[in-house]
């Protein structure tokens, strides 16, 4: 996985415009890059929900509900940062 540092430095080259997900950098995973449209950031969903379940307290259902419902669903518009469900193969 890229570095947050690493991620800034690009989205500086490739998209300045491109946001970030405030309070989830340990689950950044990188750039993503998408024919004829901005690049934009990328996060793992799983790590996400770590996050919240470390930082917050949260229970894993909880932390589960809390993404879909203020995180993977907050539409900022085109530089909105993507969740990848990168569960699969982890139960």
């Amino acid at each position: 996985m890229a570095t947050v540092d690493q991620v800034r430095l690009t989205m500086q080259d490739e998209n300045p415009e491109a946001l970030f997900a405030d309070g989830f950098d340990d689950a950044l995973i990188g750039p993503l890059r998408r024919c004829g449209q901005p690049t934009i950031c990328c996060y793992s969903y799983t790590k996400g929900v770590e996050v919240l379940m470390a930082r917050e307290g949260m229970s894993a259902e909880d932390a589960l509900e809390w993404m879909e419902v203020n995180v993977v669903s907050a539409w900022l518009g085109p530089n909105t940062p993507a969740w990848l469900d990168d569960w699969a193969g982890t139960e």
